[in-house]
Parts: structure tokens; C-alpha cells; sequence
């Protein structure tokens, strides 16, 4: 996600605010962007997520088995 669509997210949510709130392709175009930032934010944890490995009490590391979305 790049700094400008972040930015235009913030833009919309202050807009939304005032008292002339959002157009409607205003509020498909926010719909939009937030899905787009939360994809991001899922894929990147993901692959965080993915690189981890997991050490129970007696040290047995345990692999994390791939999500098969």
C-alpha cells in the first residue's frame, strides 16, 4: 500500500466527519481502500507469522504448518 492511498484514506475519514460528509463514490472509493489496507496488513503478518517457529517448555520446536487459504 503506498503512502498516497494511505493518505487518501485519511482524507476520506476527515471528510466523512464534516457536516457535507462523503459522495457516494466517495464512500465506494473509501470501501475500497480500506479493504485494500487490510489485505496488506493480513498479508504481511502472514508472512511475519510464517518465518516463526514455535519452542514448547521442554524445547521441541515446533513448525508452524502454512496457512492453505
Amino acid at each position: 500500500m503506498t503512502e498516497e492511498k494511505i493518505q487518501r484514506i485519511n482524507e476520506l475519514a476527515r471528510k466523512s466527519k464534516t457536516p457535507e460528509g462523503l459522495t457516494e463514490a466517495e464512500k465506494a472509493e473509501q470501501t475500497e481502500l480500506r479493504n485494500e489496507f487490510r489485505r496488506s496488513v493480513v498479508s504481511s503478518l502472514t508472512s511475519q507469522l510464517d518465518c516463526c517457529t514455535i519452542v514448547d517448555e521442554k524445547g521441541n520446536v515446533l513448525k508452524k504448518a502454512k496457512n492453505t487459504k
